[in-house]
């Protein structure tokens, strides 16, 4: 065995609902005592921007550091709203840009001797001839489980991922705990819909606990991807609480958010990865039913030989018809600007709840289009803030209620939820992509 270094160690995720939802109450009740310690300091002449700043930055570190720590299903939905970051306002993104990115790198380990119980359990205590050499230290940590790095018996890097023991009980507890505590996440991204969001993940997380149902799904993308610009590991074993694959060798996309091009060449290099990235995702619907249902660069590995990773394949949506063609042409009619045809069909569907008019309707889901309406587009923090503050606009009640007259099938809101998961991935990235093309190509209903 060997060790890479010191890191956090943590006891085995456990249900323990009273210390978890009292670690969750106490972020709202932190919020408020900061609030009125910074009135006191205005009234005392302190400036109120300074004031205002560090609250944020307080506000920030406490939310995701109680996520962090919870594990289970808070740190999973803290992952899964960071990707949203682009769309915060801009005088509140800069504290909370650098503690959703420690909540994506970072999670206290497992101890070893943990990891090696579970490994006894699930491979059986003969492990050990099938796993050459295990790292001590994780390659990474997660929501519900971590990565070791390992030799496998025939001299191949392998990558071997252990769940947490209790996990399973930890995340189904939290995510009923945080639908009652949702409204804190919407300091994250203001006016969302925090109880639908969790209640959606909810469903979609706890599928996630059974290793032997991702490595199908890991199995089924690497069919698709046997070589070129994709690359999905190849599965080794598995078991309902360890899941063993060849190690990809890269770094996560993640390194290049929030860090412009250093040149043409590597925004070149950007938009390439950009443009395969994007195609994966419109393809792999039409290719082999699914949907990588996480949108978040750390799934995403930029390869030493300039391929692109795909990695963690626990949440997958099936879709063995493919994205409903009902989305693509309604998708349609809004890149082309034809309002009256769009929210037409959406009522013929049920999609909406009551009589809006159609131009609301266009402004409020128009920005889903805007990457659809030219050749090309550029994906861009800017771009997507706007799209942040339209659909948080308070300054219109009729309009804000557009947003609640709309109502579509869980199925439909899964695939949006993913496709603008993506879009935010993207809009940190900054880059070019001919998104149109792939729509007529690979998007069921879009093409005319």
């Amino acid at each position: 065995m060997t060790s890479a270094g010191t890191v956090r160690v943590q006891e085995p995720i456990t249900g323990g609902g009273v210390r978890r939802a009292a670690r969750l109450a106490a972020v709202p009740l932190g919020f408020g005592g900061r609030a009125v310690a910074g009135w006191g300091r205005r009234l005392a002449g302190a400036d109120g921007d300074a004031v205002s700043a560090e609250l944020l930055e307080r506000n920030a570190e406490q939310l995701f550091a109680v996520l962090g720590q919870l594990k289970g299903g808070a740190m999973k939905v803290g992952q899964a709203l960071s990707v949203y970051e682009s769309m915060i306002p801009a005088e509140v993104a800069e504290p909370y840009r650098r503690a959703l990115a420690k909540l994506q790198a970072e999670g206290p380990a497992l101890p070893v001797a943990q990891v090696h119980r579970v490994l006894d359990a699930q491979l059986g205590t003969g492990w050990r001839q099938r796993v050459r050499e295990l790292d001590d230290v994780p390659a990474a940590a997660a929501s519900v489980g971590q990565v070791h790095r390992a030799v496998w018996h025939d001299g191949r890097e392998v990558a071997v991922k252990v769940q947490y023991p209790g996990a399973g009980d930890a995340l189904a507890a939290d995510l009923r705990l945080l639908e009652r505590f949702s409204s804190l996440l919407t300091v994250v991204v203001p006016e969302l819909d925090a109880r639908a969001v969790t209640r959606e993940l909810r469903e979609r997380m706890l599928g996630e606990l059974d290793y032997r149902t991702e490595a199908a799904h890991q199995r089924a993308f690497a069919a698709a991807f046997p070589g070129g610009d994709v690359r999905v590991a190849r599965v080794l074993a598995a078991a309902p609480q360890v899941l063993v694959s060849e190690w990809l060798d890269g770094e996560p996309l993640g390194r290049l958010l929030g860090a412009p091009a250093a040149g043409p060449d590597e925004q070149g290099r950007r938009d390439h990865v950009a443009q395969v990235l994007a195609e994966t995702m419109f393809s792999t619907p039409a290719l082999i039913g699914r949907m990588h249902a996480d949108p978040h660069p750390g799934n995403v590995m930029l390869l030493r030989d300039g391929a692109l990773g795909l990695v963690d394949f626990g949440a997958v949506a099936e879709l063995p018809d493919g994205i409903p063609p009902v989305l693509g042409r309604i998708l349609r009619h809004v890149a082309d600007g034809d309002a009256d045809a769009a929210v037409a069909l959406m009522r013929a569907e049920g999609f909406v709840a009551r009589d809006v008019p159609a131009a609301d309707v266009l402004r409020w889901i128009g920005g889903l289009a805007d990457p659809l309406r030219a050749p090309a587009f550029r994906f861009h923090r800017t771009w997507m803030a706007r799209q942040g503050a339209r659909v948080a606009d308070v300054r219109g009640r009729a309009y804000q209620q557009t947003g609640r007259a709309l109502s579509l099938p869980p199925q439909h809101l899964l695939v949006l939820r993913v496709l603008s998961g993506w879009m935010n991935v993207l809009a940190q990235l900054d880059v070019t992509v001919a998104a149109r093309g792939l729509a007529e190509r690979w998007l069921p209903g879009f093409a005319p």
